[in-house]
């Protein structure tokens, strides 16, 4: 298989490479990642700006653009030929909601409109803990290799989110479900006249048997997102 990968948290970013390894023996790929991280900028694209395009080596590629231009820039620019399109490893959960507002599901909803497969991928990060991203990497290995042989609807794509247990264990169950639909929790404190949030991303609203309690309860959470397109 031929692979595009790509990211939000930026071209160095330790979920990108734990992607690459996941990713190892089940084919070729090349990188096309943002310069710097654009973490929560959805589905931004640059139109009336400059892109600088760095390569190091190449099949690596960095771009001062969003993730959705980098998915542009690779098919149309590069004229990458992927079967599939990999965003992540992301840092942190991209879980109901957060399908809106994250750019790692952006660059995956981008490759949708080309009709590319895609997957979008990310390990949720339970409060006041590291990650291990060599465990992570092993267990998305497990999750891809279940997802890429999974059918997929033309203009559609999978949303992976990774739970974050305490213990090491690396078959963790994959639960195929719909992404929850409650707004997250949204507050604000007041300091000086600025505004800082204040909302509870692990306290968030959770439907029953849907991604965020999904994910929450330690269960890999796997959802196909279509688009209105087809």
């Amino acid at each position: 298989m031929r692979f595009l990968l790509t990211n939000d948290d930026g071209i160095d970013a330790p979920g990108l490479a734990a992607l690459a390894t996941a990713i190892e023996g089940l084919g070729s790929y090349r990188t096309v990642a943002p310069r710097d991280a654009q973490s929560g900028v959805s589905h931004q694209i640059t139109m009336s700006a400059p892109m600088r395009l760095a390569a190091s080596g190449d099949l690596r590629h960095s771009l001062a653009g969003t993730p959705a231009d980098c998915v542009r820039v690779a098919l149309a620019q590069l004229e990458h030929d992927p079967e599939w399109v990999l965003a992540g490893i992301n840092r942190g959960g991209n879980l109901g909601a957060d399908l809106y507002t994250s750019g790692t599901v952006a660059a995956a909803r981008e490759a949708a409109l080309f009709r590319r497969r895609a997957i979008a991928i990310s390990q949720y990060v339970a409060r006041d803990r590291d990650i291990n991203w060599e465990l992570t990497a092993r267990r998305a290995r497990r999750v891809l290799a279940a997802v890429l042989n999974h059918p997929l609807p033309d203009a559609a794509f999978w949303n992976i989110n990774l739970p974050h247990p305490e213990h090491d264990e690396e078959e963790l169950p994959i639960v195929f479900c719909a992404p929850d639909t409650s707004p997250l929790d949204v507050k604000y404190r007041s300091d000086g006249g600025d505004l800082f949030y204040a909302g509870s991303y692990h306290g968030r609203p959770r439907q029953a048997g849907r991604d965020v309690e999904v994910c929450f309860n330690g269960e890999v959470a796997v959802t196909q997102v279509r688009l209105e397109i087809a």
